[in-house]
């Protein structure tokens, strides 16, 4: 606790939740204590020498001293490898049984005293010791795990304390730490939402999914999404590593150096320790985009959102009621400002308590949601898990299966958290009896007229003055029936309360695909939805964290996220407030909120010059947002996020890989937004080829440098040579911005339109992009004419 922590703290005893935090803060304090007494003596172990091998489908176990390694190369030429017999499955991330073995990859001897198992995309190695290496098929090392390194308990308590840990992922109490070296030019991209980055410089990053308490930026870390999952990128290729274990960890980044002169290089490392659990890892290698389309296969495809849910929306904590919904809409619609959804926060419920409504601030609810939706406005509610204890709701679900639906602690009885309503019970979503039971009662929200919801407080938080601000460690989960403690659970609750609001809508609404977004989440979570920055700080380091949020998740598979346009709680500028409109606009989840006390968000709150560049950035968002629908579909087929490093086409690019001020937008757009205060100019970074300013038009050639005007009103955008935009037409339809290719060249794309409501894949226009004399085509895949054309850069 620091000095802020402990005033903030004593100043809340004055209030009943401050009171109430500080008994629920010393209740998981007390029960930590009796449940997971403090460790005792420890042995330490390494594998030893290699002492046999049993091939097996696509590798084979080779036994050491005193562990042994599973190893499997997959179809599709994914890696697996674990030690002491962990298997792929159960697991919360990967989907299915996992991919299927191998049948051409086998384990062999290699040089030196170990063993290898070759396919076709990659090459394993294993040492006489136990290090594993990923190689390319030319032999290049792309990854080196060093001998793993495990403490475990000895003694009377040891065999108990294994027991409690419990866990479908076949969890351990044993701590235990391995190292990897990577190529000394290499670069470490993701592990869920960090604010700082997207590129990971040296230092250590925890694991574990955390409410920051108040504004956040780039210096604070963890945030409420952390994934143990990189993906690293170097000269020799690119390839993402997933350690599948839930339990609190640290990743530890130092970036390589390159020799000077005749000097050695200094390999890159990371190192990761974990408080227990399994030691199981997935590594994938290719391109980026290979890697992220295998990762996609592995963890399940994307949702793709709504077509409403690409457009323009408006939340804030503290409307307070109907009337001002209205107000605002109507502030909206009176000048021409585009929105497409309102987000109501806790205010709209009764006393705070989820599933309610307060009737008196909100008399008629479903009447708004239908008068809104006439206006082409939705209505998205915020849920929160945690359940008053004492409502009708707490008692419902006491009644779920046989021990009722909340989590409990080590002697049965129900755990108690601080949150909104008061004193709360928590709703056990590594339960499938208890996500079915939550995933009904999202049949409330759908009657009062909400077309979406966002989940918010789902680390889950227990409000605490001092200490961990959730669950105590001891608390027991059923882990889908194999039991075991928070440690193991705490990672995954998010992702299971996402899993249920999921199912439980699409049960209830089996025609219509839902919008669910959630504040917290682990890997495998873009199955069920999307995320947002939860509460960025109001001020340019919150804004180029917004950037670094979007990015590296996208890296680790959840493409539709986006920041709190403004930031979550203080007062933007009219500069600020414009610049991160202006990058949100070009983000999947396009979306202003603030907090109760914070400054109003609406675009004319910030004079007439912000309310008139406010109306062409979402006159933009709208008319790209048939593109948006496109990219939304490729994301589920082939893992792509809709942003991408501008690296993306290019890893082998170094001066790429180090730029974190702009990103590629699918293939055919390059956004540089404004991050500094009072610039009107901006360099950019251009991956080769041929990109046309969409403003002027004027070409420019990369790989190279350019700078670029960025006038208050707008931010440099360039679109690609050759690349196929879909765009909303005048008439409201959808027509195709073709930008003329560099003569000699050719160009493309596709194009996937809407399908409706639905689960429906949509179907994939492919049009080719040529010059015929001094006439640029346009083409179907069947070779004729393309409709709706407006050509570009010519």
């Amino acid at each position: 606790m620091d000095g802020r922590d402990l005033v903030r703290a004593v100043a809340e005893l004055g209030t009943a939740r401050g009171r109430g935090a500080w008994r629920s803060a010393w209740r998981h304090r007390r029960a930590d204590a009796v449940a997971l007494p403090r460790r005792g003596a420890e042995r330490a172990r390494v594998p030893g020498p290699l002492t046999g091998t049993e091939p097996r489908p696509g590798g084979g176990v080779l036994r050491f001293a005193r562990s042994e390694l599973l190893v499997r190369v997959t179809v599709g030429g994914a890696v697996f490898w674990s030690w002491d017999g962990a298997e792929p499955t159960p697991s919360y991330a990967v989907t299915g049984g996992g991919p299927e073995p191998d049948p051409r990859a086998a384990l062999e001897a290699d040089t030196g005293g170990g063993w290898r198992v070759v396919s076709e995309r990659v090459t394993v190695a294993v040492s006489r010791l136990g290090a594993v290496e990923v190689r390319t098929p030319g032999g290049t090392v792309l990854r080196r795990e060093l001998p793993p390194r495990w403490w475990e308990p000895v003694g009377p308590e040891a065999e108990a304390e294994a027991d409690s840990a419990g866990g479908p992922a076949g969890g351990r109490e044993a701590r235990w730490l391995s190292r990897a070296e990577v190529p000394a030019d290499a670069r470490f991209f993701g592990l869920g939402g960090r604010a700082a980055g997207p590129r990971l410089r040296d230092g250590a990053y925890r694991l574990w999914n955390t409410d920051p308490k108040g504004g956040f930026g780039p210096g604070d870390d963890p945030l409420y999404i952390t994934m143990p999952v990189q993906m690293v990128v170097a000269d020799a290729g690119t390839h993402l590593v997933f350690h599948d274990n839930t339990w609190d960890g640290r990743v530890v980044l130092r970036e390589g150096e390159e020799g000077a002169g005749s000097g050695p290089d200094r390999p890159g490392t990371s190192e990761l320790r974990m408080e227990g659990g399994p030691l199981r890892c997935w590594v994938l290698v290719g391109t980026p985009a290979r890697v992220l389309q295998g990762w996609s296969g592995l963890t399940g495809a994307a949702a793709v959102p709504p077509d409403w849910a690409l457009g323009y929306q408006h939340a804030r904590w503290g409307f307070g009621s109907a009337a001002e919904v209205r107000r605002v809409v109507s502030g909206y619609r009176e000048r021409g400002l585009a929105l497409s959804a309102v987000h109501l926060d806790i205010d709209h419920y009764d006393g705070h308590r989820v599933f309610t409504v307060d009737e008196e601030k909100f008399p008629d609810l479903p009447g708004l949601a239908e008068e809104l939706r006439g206006q082409g406005v939705r209505l998205v509610s915020i849920v929160d898990p945690a359940v008053k204890a004492g409502d009708p709701l707490h008692a419902a679900g006491q009644e779920v299966g046989e021990r009722g639906a909340f989590v409990r602690d080590a002697r049965g009885r129900e755990v108690r958290g601080e949150v909104w309503p008061g004193e709360c019970a928590y709703p056990d979503f590594t339960d499938p009896a208890v996500r079915e039971w939550w995933g009904g009662l999202y049949g409330e929200r759908l009657a009062r007229g909400f077309s979406g919801v966002w989940h918010d407080m789902n680390e889950p938080v227990s409000f605490a003055p001092f200490g961990d601000a959730t669950l105590p460690r001891s608390a027991r989960h059923a882990l889908e029936g194999a039991g075991g403690d928070h440690r193991a659970a705490h990672n995954v609750y998010a992702l299971g309360m996402a899993r249920a609001g999921w199912e439980g809508l699409v049960r209830l609404r089996p025609d219509e695909r839902p919008f669910l977004f959630s504040r917290s989440g682990w890997a495998g979570m873009q199955r069920y939805g999307g995320t947002w920055s939860g509460d960025v700080e109001t001020g340019w380091e919150g804004l180029r964290a917004s950037l670094a949020l979007v990015l590296g998740l996208g890296l680790c598979g959840v493409p539709y996220s986006g920041p709190d346009v403004g930031g979550f709680g203080g007062s933007p500028s009219p500069e600020l407030y414009l610049r991160w409109l202006q990058l949100g606009a070009y983000l999947p989840l396009f979306r202003t909120h603030s907090a109760i006390w914070a400054g109003r968000r609406e675009p004319w709150e910030f004079g007439p010059e912000v309310a008139e560049h406010a109306r062409a950035v979402l006159a933009e968002r709208e008319r790209l947002r048939p593109y948006f629908v496109t990219l939304a579909h490729l994301a589920r087929r082939t893992g792509a996020p809709y942003v991408r490093p501008l690296w993306w086409g290019a890893p082998e690019d170094r001066a790429l890989r180090d730029c974190e001020d702009a990103f590629l937008l699918g293939d055919a757009l390059l956004v540089a937004p404004v991050l500094e205060c009072g610039a009107d100019r901006r360099a950019i970074r251009l991956p080769r080829g041929r990109w046309y300013d969409t403003v002027t038009e004027v070409a420019y050639e990369g790989p190279g440098q350019v700078l670029l005007d960025a006038p208050r009103g707008r931010i440099p955008v360039l679109a690609r040579a050759g690349s196929v935009l879909p765009v909303r037409s005048g008439g409201g339809g959808v027509g195709l911005e073709v930008w003329a290719p560099a003569r000699g060249r050719t160009g493309g794309g596709v194009v996937i339109r809407d399908p409706g409501p639905g689960f429906g894949a949509g179907e994939v226009e492919r049009y080719a992009v040529r010059w015929a004399g001094d006439t640029v085509l346009v083409e179907t895949e069947a070779g004729a004419p393309a409709e709706g054309v407006t050509m570009r850069g010519l």
